[in-house]
């Protein structure tokens, strides 16, 4: 796993052993940054169920303002914290260790791009997908990346949460979901 591109760009980053944790690959990852590429500069990043942190790293080389990592696993998150010092990218993200949904009960912040890749047997990703709209922690015009085996298709998200875009990589696939402005706030 390399840093495709930005200030650490070709970085080689460390990952797990065993098959706990399953890496996005070089081929998804660099679609998703094509999809994402004129919506990362300057921008909010969560990385949800971090793995090794690659996604929130490749959108910090590219120039996002911060991103926080959230990963249950105890090696897994003090992985992504060495994988942030080889990037040199430690001071804008913060790495939460615990579980996804004890996160996002009590999140108080905003975020413009939030990565969604959980173990794809656990079950996690809609209700991750369901929690995110209740407490609307993305921001307006913010943009959801999940990632998801291809025969899985998710679920439309109330409004202000529209599914935007599907799209297919061999066995995974990438679903989008953009925030709508919300004129209340």
């Amino acid at each position: 796993m390399r840093v495709i591109t930005g200030s650490a760009r070709g970085r080689r980053l460390k990952q797990l052993e065993g098959l706990e944790t399953r890496p996005t690959t070089g081929r998804v990852k660099e679609a998703v940054f094509s999809i994402l590429q004129f919506d990362i500069e300057g921008r909010r990043v969560l990385d949800l169920f971090a793995g090794t942190g690659q996604l929130g790293i490749e959108a910090l080389s590219r120039g996002a303002a911060s991103a926080v990592f959230v990963e249950k696993r105890r090696d897994a998150a003090n992985l992504i914290r060495e994988n942030l010092k080889l990037t040199e990218l430690t001071a804008r993200a913060r790495v939460v260790g615990g579980e996804a949904e004890a996160f996002l009960a009590g999140c108080r912040e905003r975020f413009d791009l939030i990565f969604l890749d959980p173990p794809y047997a656990a079950g996690l990703l809609e209700g991750a997908l369901e929690m995110i709209s209740r407490f609307d922690i993305l921001a307006n015009h913010g943009i959801m990346v999940c990632e998801s085996p291809a025969e899985r298709e998710l679920p439309d998200l109330p409004a202000p949460y529209s599914k935007h875009r599907v799209y297919r990589y061999g066995k995974t696939r990438i679903t989008t979901y953009h925030r709508e402005e919300d004129v209340e706030r």
